[in-house]
């Protein structure tokens, strides 16, 4: 280890203080206007964005940060979900594109959960997920061309896991995904007609029989009733396409291509698709012809990307990139030179580490991807192994002010895309299902067995750290490997299943059902079994946990029963809350955070 460095000045502080752009949309109907979101007042919030001039306004001001919105097609309004202190509990409001007091669009609803509103591009109609005591609601709600809002109608309920409804460009058609009929996280397409009054109205169904099915969306045409989904029946994400009205289905397979194949979006006169290929963590994107059935690939830089879109004329992808040593923005490249443009630039950081990828064989002849930085210097280093959130995510190479922290004080730094994780197969991200905490603990073990062998790591100082699902797993890791670890940092963590169901959101509920294919009641065992509370005997090594007051995720109660039992056993741990729900969205309790953890470090590893 290297002398801890904790000066104002220090190069980790700077990288967690480098603003960043972690999203941008530009408005169908009005491509002057934009929406981002960004850190550049301290904590992610969005922004209103003049697209011609690069001009950004901030919009919201919430304390806890903001990151999941939408802007109406027409550039008019902002629609977020308005909640308290990050809890992701609250109701939807509207903000004017030029700024004002928020607008309850429900105000005679309950506080509900969601991850889901979306509007026609004839601005006619808005649609949204409210989760709650009575599982998932989805609403419609009529918009004047006065912008007079109606009371939400009621489309359809569901208790299983459920996404949307999403619109066709002249609101006659809504489309929901939910697990409804599957018990897993296998979701299917509902297509309800909006035109049609009949009391028994049909509702059309696309499901596959042995996979799973995710919306992206209708063509931004009008009159035009295609969907755009992507479907993993072949072992790996592909898209298809689905006209709601007539039934028909075309599926675009790309057989020559190896990983999954995720689907961003159609060009502005339906035309084309812009797709990402993610194999073993890597990316590459294409346009993809429908009428001339042609694929079509754009030169693009290693790294990491978040989401993209068609520029409105259609030449160039804008999307959000970032690489190990360059921070996330908006940068637009020309489909057919490859030529690449900063739209909306990051801030300046210190010289920063890449990353490398290596793969480790693991139990049942699993292969398992992860990647690894290692800090100036020859090894064995103390070590960092990480775990991404999710399960279902994937750790691909992008900046990480994180783990650049531990890379400058002399640590390795590891990250597991264990079983569970995307991009790898349907069969290597379903495997886990039922029986979660066990297959990714024996990816976990590899790896780390992987860094000793070959001198990266050494054996008595490899900590185990991860936020969310991750946090998780550093904890039933912890627990069911005890004698490998020196310690284990969890940010936002799952402690206990069973309390964990009792306390979160609706939204979550579902997921949890989905993962496990019951509740904790119907299928007791897997959850104790899953749960790091159950291995609470086994632990040695010292703990830190960072949890969120109120995080409805990962709620508090299953973490404070943890620590007590902990306690209660002599075990040595520290838990540290913070007032904000699933995780830190500002720089400077970022930087609170981490330097708690290498004051820890420091302590643990003398």
């Amino acid at each position: 280890m290297k002398p801890l460095n904790l000066a104002d000045d220090a190069d980790w502080r700077k990288r967690f203080r480098a603003p960043i752009v972690a999203y941008s949309t530009i408005t169908h109907n009005n491509p002057n206007r934009g929406m981002v979101t960004s850190n550049r007042s301290g904590i992610l919030q969005i922004y209103a964005w003049d697209v011609p001039t690069g001009e950004l306004r901030q919009i919201s001001d919430k304390p806890a940060g903001l990151v999941f919105a939408g802007i109406s097609p027409d550039g008019e309004y902002f629609y977020y979900l308005d909640d308290e202190q990050g809890n992701e509990i609250g109701h939807y409001v509207r903000v004017p594109f030029m700024g004002g007091a928020p607008e309850d669009i429900t105000p005679n609803l309950p506080p509900y959960a969601s991850f889901s509103i979306s509007q026609s591009l004839n601005n006619k109609l808005i649609g949204f997920t409210a989760a709650g005591a009575d599982g998932f609601q989805f609403y419609l709600i009529n918009n004047d061309e006065q912008g007079k809002l109606s009371e939400p109608q009621l489309l359809y309920t569901s208790r299983a896991l459920s996404f949307g409804p999403i619109l066709t460009a002249n609101a006659d058609y809504a489309v929901i995904a939910t697990s409804e009929r599957s018990k897993t996280t296998d979701m299917c397409l509902m297509a309800f007609h909006l035109a049609d009054t009949s009391p028994e109205q049909k509702v059309l169904i696309l499901e596959e029989k042995d996979g799973s099915l995710s919306p992206v969306g209708f063509s931004p045409v009008t009159g035009d009733t295609r969907f755009l989904a992507d479907t993993d029946v072949s072992g790996y994400s592909r898209p298809v396409i689905w006209d709601v009205k007539t039934g028909d289905r075309l599926d675009i397979p790309l057989e020559h291509l190896d990983g999954d194949v995720n689907t961003w979006g159609w060009s502005h006169d339906g035309k084309r698709l812009l797709l990402a290929h993610l194999k073993q963590a890597v990316y590459q994107l294409y346009v993809y012809d429908v009428d001339k059935s042609l694929l079509h690939a754009v030169k693009t830089p290693k790294g990491s990307y978040f989401g993209g879109y068609f520029s409105p004329d259609d030449s160039e992808i804008f999307t959000t990139w970032s690489d190990a040593t360059h921070p996330a923005h908006i940068i637009a490249i020309h489909i057919e030179t490859g030529a690449i443009r900063t739209v909306l630039g990051a801030g300046d950081v210190p010289p920063s580490r890449e990353w490398r990828s290596i793969q480790v064989k693991s139990t049942g002849g699993a292969t398992i991807q992860a990647w690894l930085a290692t800090p100036e210097g020859t090894g064995p280093f103390p070590t960092i192994v990480n775990m991404h959130g999710g399960p279902t995510a994937v750790q691909t190479e992008g900046f990480n002010a994180s783990a650049q922290t531990f890379l400058d004080h002399g640590f390795a730094w590891a990250s597991v895309n264990y079983r569970g994780s995307v991009s790898f197969g349907r069969e290597f991200e379903k495997s886990i299902l039922g029986m979660l905490g066990h297959r990714e603990v024996d990816d976990i073990v590899a790896v780390a067995q992987w860094l000793i062998e070959n001198g990266i790591a050494k054996a008595d100082s490899i900590v185990l750290n991860g936020g969310s699902y991750g946090g998780y797993l550093t904890l039933q890791t912890l627990g069911k490997r005890p004698e490998l670890w020196a310690g284990g940092m969890a940010l936002v963590a799952i402690a206990d299943w069973r309390l964990m169901y009792e306390d979160q959101a609706e939204t979550l509920r579902g997921y949890q059902k989905a993962l496990f294919g019951g509740t904790p009641d119907e299928l007791p065992e897997q959850h104790r079994n899953s749960s790091p509370i159950t291995y609470v005997d086994n632990i040695r090594a010292p703990i830190l946990v960072i949890q969120g007051e109120n995080d409805t995720r990962c709620p508090a109660r299953q973490m404070k029963v943890y620590e007590e039992k902990l306690k209660e056993h002599g075990k040595d741990i520290h838990v540290h809350w913070f007032n904000a729900g699933h995780g830190s969205r500002a720089m400077e309790q970022n930087i609170e955070q981490h330097e708690l953890m290498l004051r820890w470090l420091y302590r643990v590893l003398g």
